[in-house]
């Protein structure tokens, strides 16, 4: 997590999510995680459209081929305390979003099981002759 930075600074009350579209976990997450009646305005940018957030994301020095990044309240959150973070922010209105929750509103169960995550993320990807975002033109 890194504190006050230029996206951050100009977030107030909204979040970003900057996340791999190409990946159908990721993209199937973000979709279904119930955020906006807990802190508002959320706003999905997919990391390989690019774009102002992006740039900030990566100029931050996160790499989001080891995870999506949260952008709330003047601080950065990646990889496992970006799922952690949406896993304490989202309701429990399914049955997803209360397993997701209960598996990593645990910050130790969220680090423990993310490598695994993201394992899988990678897997999926080769598998369907996906690129990993590094590999493209950001």
């Amino acid at each position: 997590m890194t504190e006050d930075t230029s996206a951050a600074r100009t977030a107030g009350d909204e979040a970003w999510i900057v996340y791999d579209g190409e990946c159908p976990f990721c993209s199937g997450y973000v979709r279904l995680v119930r955020l906006r009646e807990a802190i508002g305005t959320v706003h999905l940018v997919d990391a390989r459209a690019g774009g102002p957030v992006v740039d900030d994301v990566v100029g931050q020095g996160f790499d989001l081929d080891e995870g999506m990044v949260l952008v709330w309240q003047g601080a950065y959150y990646h990889g496992a305390d970006c799922m952690h973070m949406l896993a304490m922010l989202s309701s429990p209105s399914s049955r997803l979003n209360r397993l997701g929750g209960s598996l990593l509103r645990s910050k130790s169960r969220a680090r423990f099981l993310y490598p695994f995550l993201r394992a899988g993320r990678n897997t999926v990807l080769r598998l369907l002759g996906r690129s990993k975002i590094g590999t493209e033109a950001v």
